[in-house]
């Protein structure tokens, strides 16, 4: 298959339907008692509370819900916060997943990642370290954050053991000040007592690049669409018939151009139409492998509000995305990972409006849908850089350095994926002028970090090293 992108293209509809809710179970358990705050406060004055609504010695799930409050005399940006529950794995092996039911900053603005002690115990090895974007804002002196409403359970979805667990307090059935979950702020304990000898290790310079992971960079410094060396690197300019788009119209090599901007060479993906299919040249590149699943996504990208030349109004889509193919209607291994910006609506939209959108899967005929998006209906003309990350828990949009979107385990990818750009027309009801006109879509380089969770700011600092060094490709990625 040529591309796998022709399968992707109709309109969302609902989210997914949430995960099941956990089974209360009235078992009786011996509680861990919370210390005074004044033992294990420290000087910038945060403190945790804790409530669990699955008190059962096992559950199917675990419910934490937190609340952190500021104790001190000067804001604290919760972005530089960290707050960790501890527990004891059901075993070495055993996988686990996050999910936030309902959280007063909004569950969009809540992060939520396990990780492995450095010094296990009898009643920990594992934690989840829960943590704030900075949409979540700042918490003024005696604020708290409210609600934070959390759940997690083993991926098998089998039956969770608490009673063990050294964060896990049965008696907690109403908020109160918990020293067995830790908060952290920039790095250093703030509030509450790790299971012995597990401190915070020191947070990682933002600006410091990643260490040597399996990566792809490419920062498409070619002469045209028949350059051998597109070939060589893995990528396909398409020329393929076929969706998503106008029908009839055709998929354009030509079109996918490249110029030298400010001492970066940049590719451009032309999309033109004078108003008949027939007339409509669609653009298309993509990776020939599908090697590509869990890590750091990244590209910098200019959008379009208006054809380069020619009447506006053409509902038009610019991407940038991962995808693999579906092999059946409703297969669950099918996975796609979207940027889309349309400049001029469409999909029920009257403006421009961009989207990011993780699926799960979809049926073509009749159509349904099971995806997760995030959307902002505004103007995104200009170039912006945009991160999305997969690990083992969720996936998370960034656009400009700023979190977008965080979308949950249900749609993590079972199978590797493609890397894709393309700009395609959705219909030609936007602008019925048969005068010609062309749009343009233009990327800057692309980055995958296999298997790492980078920031913006390690993107950006991992691009500029490669610029630095003078080099334009790397692909040490395994094939799949």
């Amino acid at each position: 298959m040529n591309t796998p992108a022709e399968s992707t293209r109709r309109r969302r509809t609902g989210l997914r339907a949430a995960l099941a809710s956990a089974a209360a179970v009235a078992l009786a358990a011996t509680g861990l008692a919370a210390l005074p705050s004044s033992a294990v406060a420290a000087a910038d004055g945060l403190v945790v509370q804790y409530r669990t609504s699955a008190s059962g010695a096992s559950a199917d799930q675990s419910e934490p819900w937190l609340k952190v409050r500021n104790a001190g005399s000067t804001s604290v940006p919760l972005s530089s916060v960290k707050v960790r529950y501890y527990f004891k794995a059901e075993s070495a092996s055993a996988a686990y997943r996050f999910a936030c039911s309902w959280a007063v900053k909004g569950c969009a603005n809540i992060t939520g990642t396990f990780g492995t002690l450095a010094n296990p115990t009898a009643t920990a090895d594992r934690y989840l370290e829960i943590g704030f974007t900075p949409g979540a804002g700042s918490l003024a002196p005696g604020a708290d954050t409210g609600d934070v409403q959390l759940r997690f359970h083993q991926a098998s979805w089998a039956s969770l053991n608490q009673s063990d667990d050294y964060s896990f307090g049965p008696q907690q059935s109403a908020y109160g000040d918990w020293s067995k979950v830790t908060a952290h702020l920039n790095g250093a304990t703030a509030w509450g007592q790790a299971p012995g000898g597990n401190g915070p290790t020191d947070p990682p310079d933002p600006t410091d690049p990643p260490g040597d992971a399996p990566t792809l960079f490419d920062d498409f410094n070619y002469s045209s669409h028949t350059d051998p060396r597109i070939n060589a690197n893995g990528w396909s300019v398409r020329s393929n018939s076929g969706g998503p788009g106008v029908p009839g119209a055709t998929w354009a090599p030509e079109n996918v151009t490249f110029v030298s901007q400010s001492g970066n060479s940049v590719m451009n993906l032309e999309t033109s139409t004078a108003g008949t299919g027939a007339s409509t040249r669609h653009t298309e590149i993509l990776t020939r492998s599908m090697k590509f699943k869990n890590g750091t996504y990244a590209s910098r990208v200019k959008f379009s509000d208006a054809p380069r030349s020619g009447p506006d109004g053409d509902r038009i889509v610019q991407t940038f995305f991962t995808i693999n193919d579906l092999k059946a209607p409703m297969a669950d291994d099918y996975a796609e990972y979207d940027f889309e910006y349309l400049p001029n609506g469409g999909w029920g939209e009257p403006a421009n409006i961009l989207y990011t959108t993780s699926w799960e899967t979809y049926r073509p005929d009749p159509w349904e849908a099971v995806n997760q998006h995030t959307s902002d209906a505004r103007s995104y003309a200009g170039w912006h850089d945009l991160v999305v990350t997969i690990d083992d828990n969720q996936i998370t949009y960034y656009i400009d350095g700023q979190h977008f979107g965080t979308h949950g385990a249900a749609y993590l990818p079972e199978r590797p994926m493609s890397i894709n750009f393309n700009q395609w027309l959705i219909d030609l009801e936007g602008q019925p002028s048969t005068t010609p006109r062309a749009y343009d879509q233009q990327v800057d380089y692309v980055l995958h970090v296999k298997d790492q969770v980078l920031t913006p700011a390690q993107v950006n600092a991992m691009v500029g090293s490669y610029r630095s060094a003078g080099k334009t490709f790397e692909d040490t990625v395994p094939g799949s």
